[in-house]
């Protein structure tokens, strides 16, 4: 996390884990995409990733969590609240 967040770099994981360091941590960075979804497949994933990708790019350079799943992509801005 810290070398992303020094490198200006974006997370993405299928782990929930990055998630609960930035809330426990009130980290204002890196911003983390994460994927909640069984097939992660970008053949399947590919599409809502992107499209969350365009939809929270200002957030996503300021610092956020953004969650996709199959259904809906949602986005919190860094830091989390408790």
């Amino acid at each position: 996390m810290e070398w992303a967040r020094t490198n200006d770099y974006i997370v993405f994981t299928h782990d929930l884990d990055f998630g609960a360091i930035l809330a426990a941590t009130q980290a204002g960075g890196p911003s983390v995409i994460q994927i909640r979804a069984e097939n992660v497949l970008p053949e399947v994933a590919g599409d809502a990733v992107i499209a969350a990708i365009r939809r929270f790019r200002e957030g996503l350079e300021q610092g956020a969590l953004i969650s996709v799943d199959p259904e809906r992509a949602r986005a919190r801005i860094l830091p989390l609240d408790r």
